[in-house]
């Protein structure tokens, strides 16, 4: 249910992100999922790979600032108002989200959706009972 997220700190300039692309790449490591965020003097580029610790060994080696996080992902259909259900689940069980980003698999017409939230296993739960499919670490990194 918890699929590991890292979290790197990047300086808001020319060829940073192209560098982590770079070294992940390089060592062979898949990216699944990102968002990147930014402000004026730093982003936070959130990755889910496909070999997290690997990831973070070379990040590490490369002194790169990183950290990381557990987050859920789940499944909803890719159909106008799929999202708005899922968050009125949350919104409806009290919970809050701290963020989130998605990715479309178009080959079971299915949106992937990445939240994080202040609990994890409440959030999960929740969205399960409401028959909302949260998706397993190997199945995310499968994607």
């Amino acid at each position: 249910m918890r699929v590991q997220q890292i979290s790197i700190f990047l300086e808001n300039r020319a060829g940073r992100l192209a560098a982590v692309a770079r070294l992940l790449g390089d060592e062979g490591i898949n990216i699944r999922a990102l968002s990147l965020a930014d402000t004026s003097d730093f982003g936070i580029l959130r990755l889910i790979v496909d070999r997290p610790d690997a990831a973070q060994q070379a990040l590490r080696r490369e002194q790169f600032t990183y950290s990381t996080t557990d987050v859920v992902a789940v499944e909803i259909p890719d159909v106008p108002g799929g999202l708005a259900g899922v968050l009125e689940v949350l919104q409806d069980g009290g919970v809050n989200v701290e963020y989130m980003y998605a990715f479309v698999e178009k080959a079971n017409d299915r949106a992937v959706v990445v939240f994080r939230f202040e609990n994890l296993e409440g959030a999960a739960s929740l969205l399960e009972s409401a028959g909302v499919r949260v998706l397993t670490r190997a199945e995310v990194l499968s994607l």
